[in-house]
């Protein structure tokens, strides 16, 4: 086992992929206060360190307040003198799960969802020193909120729940006129790049192998073809910088050129970039952290999780049940990491009908009348189209996962519908573990306990979205170290490497030959009492060995290769 010290300094925009140089950061400390109702409270007694949740240790309160409690966030600001004369936005990460702005008393509006960030025009409120209040309401209890796997009572695989802020809080100052949105379509032979605005006109540079290159803005389009393309992939993870002139506004980002299809290669259907068949070698990432729950100290700590991992081989992460922020997907783009994004699950959840009998063999159902509450449908829905739109522009994310385990599953196969329409370009799970039988563009297996005769040939590629959770408990390194929870137990460190690689051989190199198309093991890290991860919860000790690891890795890419 390898020891290693995480580095914590922040680098990274809010908004990688849509960036102006016209923006001030709000995260840090603001005065906060909570309490039962909605009025705002007559005085400030504490205050609070943004982006992290209430919850956290990192934002000094360390508490989780009664559920539906109102928190209140306030903070005075004075806009740089260049600010002068612009339309005034202020940008949300997320915010656990109600969020009302006022802006020097006024009202500029609200936004429900806990996990998708979101912008608010406050200029007519701006004055030359302006105070800005947030109220956040969470209510945990009611289940038609997409949630996670936050829990009131945490423990096995329920962890700690959050409240109020959680993700960056920023300003930024814009032209009269101004690029809102930016929809990148790409593929293997170029991209195009749409503001959704047909007005405007301008220039695109980009940034190419070969030097810059200039484009006609026109009708808020512009398109790129390159002679030739420098397509992305894990192992060339090439990012394509560009600028947009529009006007008075500009604005600068990045696209990449990939294409995901299947293909049926010698009578079995395959997952394949870019023309090819690719293995998608993966672990489960659930985006916790013991310092700062659901952010961690440093949008660095990504980045140094991202490379730990690929030093290991892997080149798939299936962020699990959670959105996080923007730099995350950022780090995988420009690192070459696959993501298999999940949307976030809603709705009621029951051990016995959707763990246990499924565990046990009975895991198809009829869904179209399951989890009937329309307000709970149109909750989750909402949030799928929000987070698509968000996160779509990513090159690194190669799959979307609707529904995880029958948690809150219904009429899968309209909501596959849905997304096809919102992004066609990459490959849709829409029921992963089990409770099959409509449209889906993969066949989905969760294996933990021996089922290994599932992995066989199907008319779908075949992938394996979660397995393993071999435990070992590391001294020194525990949240819980009275409790423990996994899949799996191993006796020591050289007992937990046997069994791992020894899980990997026995049964995932045999059924590549006959389909499987992914493997995504439980888990990256530790998270409170499940202590299956490769890394420990504090991520200071790597538990496999990497060079093993990478060694095994090889041998998955050649199976498929051959």
């Amino acid at each position: 086992m390898e020891t290693r010290v995480w580095s914590k300094t922040d680098t990274v925009h809010p908004r990688p992929q849509l960036r102006r140089e016209t923006w001030m950061d709000l995260n840090g400390k603001w005065d906060f206060a909570v309490q039962a109702d909605e009025k705002k409270p007559e005085g400030f007694d504490r205050t609070i360190l943004v982006p992290y949740c209430p919850e956290s240790a990192l934002s000094g309160i360390h508490t989780h307040f009664p559920e539906g409690s109102f928190l209140f966030y306030r903070r005075y600001v004075r806009l740089p003198e260049a600010a002068a004369g612009h339309r005034i936005l202020l940008h949300v990460g997320a915010a656990d799960q109600v969020l009302t702005c006022y802006v020097n008393g006024v009202e500029i509006g609200s936004h429900t969802g806990g996990y998708t960030a979101f912008t608010m025009d406050i200029t007519r409120a701006i004055r030359e020193e302006n105070e800005i209040l947030l109220r956040v309401r969470d209510d945990l209890t009611d289940t038609a909120f997409p949630r996670g796997k936050q829990s009131l009572t945490p423990g096995g695989m329920w962890y700690t729940p959050i409240s109020g802020i959680w993700q960056s809080v920023w300003l930024e100052w814009v032209p009269e006129t101004y690029i809102q949105n930016l929809d990148i379509q790409a593929d293997m032979t170029g991209a195009v790049l749409d503001t959704g605005n047909a007005s405007l006109s301008g220039t695109v540079t980009v940034m190419t192998p070969e030097g810059m290159l200039d484009l006609p803005l026109t009708g808020g389009r512009a398109v790129f073809r390159p002679e030739t393309p420098r397509l992305w992939s894990p192992e060339d993870p090439y990012l394509y910088e560009f600028e947009i002139t529009a006007g008075a506004d500009r604005v600068s980002g990045y696209f990449a050129l990939r294409s995901l299809d299947i293909r049926n290669v010698d009578g079995i259907p395959r997952l394949c970039l870019n023309g090819k068949p690719r293995f998608f070698h993966g672990l489960l990432d659930q985006g916790y952290w013991p310092d700062g729950i659901y952010t961690p100290a440093s949008t660095d700590c990504f980045r140094d999780e991202i490379l730990a991992m690929k030093r290991m081989g892997f080149n798939t992460l299936r962020k699990h049940i959670k959105v996080e922020p923007e730099e995350y997907y950022y780090q995988c783009d420009k690192l070459g990491m696959f993501v298999f994004q999940d949307m976030v699950s809603n709705g009621d959840y029951s051990y016995l009908k959707d763990t246990v009998l499924p565990t046990l063999g009975f895991q198809r159902k009829n869904d179209r009348r399951a989890h009937p509450d329309s307000r709970s449908r149109k909750m989750f829905l909402d949030n799928m189209k929000a987070q698509v739109l968000q996160l779509k522009n990513h090159p690194s994310i190669a799959m979307w996962t609707i529904f995880n385990e029958g948690w809150g599953q219904f009429d899968a196969t309209a909501a596959y519908r849905t997304l096809k329409a919102l992004d066609g370009s990459r490959f849709v799970c829409s029921f992963s573990g089990w409770f099959r039988g409509g449209e889906s563009d993969v066949f989905s297996r969760h294996i933990y306990f021996g089922q290994w005769h599932h992995l066989k040939r199907t008319d779908k590629p075949l992938v394996l979205t979660e397995f393993g959770g071999i435990c070992l408990a590391v001294d020194g390194h525990l949240f819980h170290p009275e409790k423990s929870y996994g899949y799996q137990s191993s006796k020591d460190s050289q007992d937990y490497r046997e069994k791992l690689l020894s899980l990997y051989r026995r049964h995932i190199l045999p059924a590549i030959p006959k389909g499987l198309c992914a493997a995504i093991y439980t888990q990256v890290s530790d998270v409170e009492e499940e202590i299956n991860g490769l890394l420990t919860y504090d991520r200071q000790v790597t538990k496999p060995d990497e060079e093993e690891m990478r060694g095994l890795s090889e041998e998955l890419y050649a199976a498929m290769e051959r």
